[in-house]
């Protein structure tokens, strides 16, 4: 995370981090740390990643 750009925290496991920026032209990005791997999501794209995410957690019937 940078310190040039304001940063928070959404939720962190011993793994895994998640956290938004608010970018310099006042757009907020969201971020996924998945050990080297870093999602980076604008808005839209953050809340149909949450629906994704909400459908992979529901238990199926099998």
């Amino acid at each position: 995370m940078s310190d040039d750009i304001p940063t928070d925290v959404i939720a962190e496991t011993e793994n895994y981090v998640a956290w938004r920026s608010q970018e310099p032209d006042g757009e907020t990005v969201f971020h996924i740390e998945l050990g080297a791997v870093t999602l980076h999501f604008f808005k839209e794209e953050w809340q149909e990643f949450l629906s994704l995410a909400k459908l992979v957690s529901e238990p199926t019937s099998e």
